[in-house]
């Protein structure tokens, strides 16, 4: 039976390439069984012993591609800055390098040909196809083949050391944060939520136990139970790795951790930690700055089409107030560093004064504020406005001083993003008004301001398609005028989830842009729901509206959707 087309290539190829004899080319070309998919290989490897990269060579070449050893590139924290890292685990493609205006991908698919459309456009750069094993992709997408072997030695070693296995009596004074196993727990704990997906450390003392939670898309799950003896020991650890003074447990302490200090691992991240005197001792929560996500491009981070567009307008903008409003953790500096990102370039001068500085951006000149020594954001606003910046960045309007500067910058040329703490767009107006800024101010100088939130992804793998029914197909008709088959959470979930149903997460925003009876409303000091329907006329989606449409474009649960945002009234 003759071969396949494929199949012949890779033959003529290892033969050009003088892996392969005139007489083993023809016995394979005219060979009497079926040599499609893995079988040639197999002959290839066992009968004339060439390697693995050889015939994976030789493939390449027929495809008319170069080859690229995937298992040799090094994964840095800048490699899916350009393309997320959810997207190349989903298509199996590599950004493997950039020259110029040149991206350079792996694909393991050869003949995959609108995905580097498709990337060129999220890119905004020429891509150029080299061909990876499917294999050595996968094993890129594992931020460390050595993952953490689990607590249980370690907490066997804490129990032997400090005798608290067997119910002894063991003083305060014995359990020391420079104890071999406290150190090699405090970074155990830190590498294990790392590998994990982990956005935040909870260390929580309670009456007999210590309880270690990590909060996994938005969600609180409990990982480990410690004697309560050793928690004392553990935050006096957390201390010293960010210099904080282990002697003072009365008050709060701020600090942060630069992990890649205290292990082997490679595991190159930040913590910004926080300290708090509880009442059965001191609680720690550390927030894990994963630096690979510093830079993820405007179009991954959940915005619509339309809300897209009109905030690409609003960021071009040469001066004005641009607002992000939302809980912690629902993505607000994520959305300001890839603004920032997309509109930085060398004829702008940025500024920015930030507590603390979460990632640093290249081109980008960033501040750090020091309350202690005077350093605030007002003190920073101030000193920027004498050195002709472009754009500012303020980390967060927090006291009425910041506000009035902040304002006071957008009228004067300046475009000012900053973040603040309310609940949706509107309401924003009524709390600039309560800090003492004029609502003739805040029209004059607001562009828009944009409420978010963050919502678990539905897990591809095991989600189930339903149809709505009663109440929830009532809901998706009355807030998008739309009812449809809609997926919902597989109850066991799937090993790629880890049994909950979900993985990863998504943003919704309401974008609030203003507009001529915006203004008219804003200085008339019309309350927060009046502003809100003049809003919704005027094209704004409601954070409800805009997370059923996630729901519509099976991103994610109705369930979810629901448990994030009430509906609207």
């Amino acid at each position: 039976m003759p071969l396949g087309k494929i199949q012949s290539q890779i033959v003529a190829k290892l033969f050009e390439a003088r892996r392969l004899t005139a007489e083993q080319r023809d016995t394979l070309v005219q060979h009497p069984d079926d040599l499609s998919g893995d079988a040639l290989d197999k002959i290839l490897l066992d009968k004339y012993y060439l390697t693995l990269f050889q015939i994976f060579t030789a493939r390449a070449r027929s495809v008319g591609l170069a080859p690229f050893n995937a298992a040799h590139y090094r994964v840095t924290p800048q490699t899916f800055e350009r393309i997320p890292l959810e997207f190349c685990q989903e298509h199996l493609v590599l950004p493997v390098g950039q020259v110029g205006e040149i991206l350079i991908v792996a694909f393991a698919d050869p003949f995959e040909v609108t995905l580097p459309i498709k990337i060129q456009e999220m890119t905004g750069k020429r891509v150029v196809r080299v061909l990876g094993r499917e294999k050595d992709i996968r094993d890129k997408f594992v931020k460390d083949p050595q993952r953490s072997a689990g607590f249980e030695d370690v907490v066997k070693e804490i129990g032997i050391e400090f005798g608290l296995g067997d119910g002894a009596d063991v003083k305060d004074e014995e359990v020391t944060e420079e104890s071999g196993p406290i150190i090699q727990l405090s970074n155990r704990i830190i590498e294990d939520a790392y590998y994990a997906g982990t956005s935040d450390i909870h260390i929580e003392p309670q009456e007999k136990e210590l309880i270690v939670r990590y909060r996994i898309d938005g969600v609180c799950k409990e990982k480990l139970r410690l004697p309560a003896k050793v928690g004392p020991a553990l935050v006096a650890r957390f201390k010293i790795m960010c210099n904080l003074d282990i002697a003072e447990r009365r008050l709060p302490q701020d600090g942060r951790i630069v992990f890649k200090q205290y292990t082997k691992k490679g595991v190159d991240i930040d913590l910004r930690v926080s300290t708090a005197p509880l009442n059965h001792g001191e609680g720690v929560v550390m927030r894990i700055l994963d630096k690979q996500k510093s830079t993820l491009p405007m179009t991954a981070l959940g915005f619509s089409e339309d809300n897209l567009a009109k905030y690409r307008n609003v960021i071009t903008q040469p001066y004005g107030m641009i607002l992000h409003c939302g809980p912690t953790g629902s993505g607000k500096s994520m959305t300001l560093y890839s603004a920032l990102n997309e509109i930085n370039s060398p004829e702008l001068v940025i500024r920015t004064a930030e507590d603390p500085i979460e990632y640093t951006l290249a081109g980008i000149n960033q501040m750090q504020m020091h309350r202690s020594i005077g350093l605030t954001f007002a003190s920073a606003l101030r000193a920027f406005l004498r050195q002709d910046p472009d754009i500012i960045l303020v980390g967060e309007i927090r006291d009425k001083e910041t506000a009035n500067i902040a304002v006071e910058a957008a009228l004067t040329g300046h475009l000012l993003i900053s973040t603040l703490h309310t609940n949706d767009a509107p309401s924003t107006v009524a709390r600039l008004t309560d800090m003492g800024v004029e609502p003739f101010m805040i029209s004059s100088s607001l562009l828009c301001v944009c409420a978010q939130r963050l919502m678990r992804r539905v897990c591809k793998q095991c989600r189930q398609q339903i149809e709505p029914a009663g109440r929830e197909k009532e809901l998706l008709e009355k807030a998008l005028g739309w009812s449809g088959p809609i997926y919902k959470a597989a109850p066991k979930g799937c090993p790629k989830c880890g049994g909950s149903g979900y993985k990863g997460r998504v943003g919704i925003h309401e974008l609030m842009v203003t507009n001529e009876e915006l203004i008219n409303g804003i200085n008339k000091g019309l309350e927060t729901a009046e502003l809100k329907k003049i809003a919704v006329r005027g094209g704004m989606k409601t954070l409800h509206q805009d997370s059923l449409l996630k729901v519509k474009d099976c991103l994610t649960t109705l369930e979810e959707a629901i448990s994030n945002v009430p509906p609207d009234l």
